[in-house]
This record gives structure tokens, sequence and C-alpha cells, in this order.
């Protein structure tokens, strides 16, 4: 009807943006204030680009009421100071609407509605898909954040052919995501199928453009020790503590426990009655070997369990430097050295010594087996995450 003044452009009802942010809040669990503020950037970022001046922009939220509008601030300045008319106006201007303005104060000039409407209902529907894509995101990542150094289950959705590497997906609901197995965290020898539930380990989880990577392993050794813990009712109480872990994933893993508790064997308590609980995770570990010794303060007593199954009839400690010598019986020099040295690289992992291995008949200047050179690395502690 000619003369009627529009109130609002079509699109743009403010009382439907706040439903729909309650509805999101509801269903979702994403606080309207956080959506609401992806809105007003959004509308203000709109505004100055198409008044290109402008510089101070502000949109009042009125929950109460369900209603937005948009002003334009300005500073009351003198006639002679009066340069800049996007963002000034003199005091006889700012009189005019209010005899209470001095020069210095700051107005709020209000956006015409339909300028108004048209901007929100330009930008309003994009800004909350982004917005709520970037929630879910944040929500994702919060949500696997707080799971690093635990385990998961996933669920095979992709088999990569060419690098081997597996799609899992990982949680449930809107706070599941894609995880990467690469084919250097799964265990050799272990297939994996489409559809197959597989525990993995959280190693990492980080922040990206295109979402949260949860960065995740089969081969790491806090694997192990998580799945003790789902298992054995006194390592997650904190009555037996696992100290370290040395793993070779697929082949074998070395574990020192100890009680804190004297009347509880950290050893019995891990194998379990009949060796139930360490069955349970040899079969979830697809047949990996585990060697459960009893941590002790004594590096020598230590290092001599550690090389486990192979008895050790002396150990010498060196005067300098995490570093020793083993003697064990002739026939038993193969077994503390293992098939390919993995016994004895093992050991030192566990331990943090570099291990020399010699049979009881060694003499100064014999050429006897002994130990394969460790790599640098080979006496590094294997870490275990708290």
């Amino acid at each position: 009807m000619k003369g009627k003044k529009q109130k609002e452009p079509v699109g743009f009802n403010p009382a439907e943006i706040f439903a729909a942010l309650a509805l999101l809040e509801k269903e979702r669990g994403i606080p309207q204030s956080f959506m609401m503020e992806k809105i007003i950037q959004a509308l203000t970022t709109a505004y100055k680009r198409d008044h290109v001046d402008v510089e101070n922009v502000i949109v009042d939220v009125d929950e109460a009421h369900q209603d937005l509008k948009m002003f334009v601030q300005k500073n009351v300045v003198d006639e002679e100071d009066y340069v800049d008319p996007a963002n000034e106006m003199t005091v006889e201007e700012a009189k005019k609407l209010s005899a209470k303005y001095e020069i210095g104060d700051i107005v709020n000039i209000p956006v015409d509605t339909v300028e108004f409407g048209r901007i929100a209902a330009g930008n309003g529907k994009q800004v909350i898909i982004q917005g709520l894509r970037e929630a879910e995101r944040g929500m994702v990542y919060d949500e696997f954040n707080s799971k690093q150094h635990e385990i998961l289950t996933g669920v095979v959705t992709r088999i990569d052919p060419r690098t081997g590497s597996v799609s899992l997906r990982i949680g449930t609901g809107a706070e599941s995501t894609e995880a990467l197995l690469m084919s250097g965290e799964q265990v050799p020898g272990e297939e994996l199928t489409e559809g197959m539930h597989v525990k993995v380990y959280v190693v990492e989880v980080r922040r990206s453009t295109r979402g949260p990577q949860v960065l995740i392993s089969r081969t790491h050794p806090g694997l192990v020790k998580r799945l003790f813990e789902l298992e054995v009712p006194e390592i997650y109480d904190g009555t037996v503590e696992v100290k370290s872990i040395a793993r070779e994933a697929g082949s074998r893993t070395k574990m020192a426990v100890w009680s804190n508790d004297e009347n509880v064997d950290p050893i019995g308590a891990c194998v379990g009655p009949k060796g139930q609980r360490v069955a349970a995770i040899v079969e979830e570990l697809r047949g990996e070997k585990i060697d459960i010794i009893k941590w002790s303060e004594d590096p020598a007593q230590f290092i001599a369990a550690a090389l486990a199954p192979a008895d050790v009839v002396d150990v010498w400690m060196a005067d300098e430097g995490k570093a020793c010598r083993c003697v064990v019986p002739d026939d038993q020099l193969s077994l503390a050295i293992g098939k390919e040295g993995q016994n004895a690289r093992l050991a030192a992992r566990l331990t943090g010594y570099k291990i020399d291995i010699k049979p009881e008949s060694y003499q100064e200047g014999d050429e006897a087996e002994t130990a394969p050179e460790m790599p640098e690395d080979a006496a590094e502690t294997a870490p275990v995450e708290e």
C-alpha cells in the first residue's frame, strides 16, 4: 500500500534468529552467546564493507524482546574541527537530537531498519552455517583433546590401497570424527578390514582449518599400559604402578611394574587368575608376547630382571654413565641376547641403560659372542603417559 513504511524487509526477522539459536543450543549444545557473537561480527563487517569510511558500528542485542538494532557511533566535535562526516557530527547537529550532548560525547545513530535488514538477511544464514561448523569443530576438539593418551575404539571406514593408511570413525553422534591410522602406526602383519572395531591410542590432537586432527597409534607403548589399566583393577586404582614400557609392536613388549602395597604381588596382579588378564591383552594385540618384570630401585636388580627369560649371574655397573655389563651362563647367551638382539634391545630401552652381555667363560681379550651394538636411542626408557 502506498505510503506504508516497510519495517522489515522480507527474510529478516530477529525473532526467528533467536529461535534458531535456541534450537541449536538445545539440540547440539552450541551456546547462543557464541553464535550471536559470530552474527554480530558478520553484520558489522558487512556494514563497514558497504560504508568504507565508517569506523565504529555496534549491534545492540535485546534478548528480552528478541530484537536486534544497529548503530553507527559518531563523536561530537566543534564546527571548526568537523572534518570526518562518517564518524563525526557537529555539536549543533547533536543538540538537534538531544540537548544533553556536548563536545566529546558519542552519539549512536540508528541504521535504517530496511538497510540493516538487507545486510542481516544477506549474511545471517551464511554466518550461522560457518559458526555452526566452527562450534562443532571446537566441541570435537575439546572432546578428543581431553582423551589424549587414552584408548578409544574406532570403526574402520576405509583402507587406502596405495599407502596402506586406514581411516577410522571414532566417537559417536555429533562429536565423532575421522582419524587416520598411518601405516607406520599399524602393527606389522596385522590385517584390518572395513567395519572392524579396533582399539587405538590417542597420541595427540591438533587444531587445523579442516577441523581437529586426531593422531592415533596401534604401536605406541601407551596402548599396552592403557589395556592393562582396563584389565587390572590394581593398576587402575594405583596400587600397582607401571614404571616403564619397551615395545616392538607385533612381536614383544617388556613392562616393569611395582606395587605400593607389600601384600600385593605386582606381576601376579597383571597376569591374573590362570593368566586371564594378560591373555586378554595378548589377544587384543594379536598374539604379541608380553614380559612382565618387577621394577627395583637397585639398577643391577632391575637390569637382571629385564633380561628375563635369561638368568643373570652378575651385573657390573660402569663407574660413569648409564652402562653396565651383564654376565650370563654360557648356554643362555643367545637367550639373553634374543632373536636379532631383540631381548637385549628391549631390556636396554626398559631400564635406560646400555647393556653389554658376556658369557661366564668370557675372559678379557676373548672374541666371544656379545650383545649386538645398540643404536643411540636404544637405552632411552619408553615414555609412559599418565
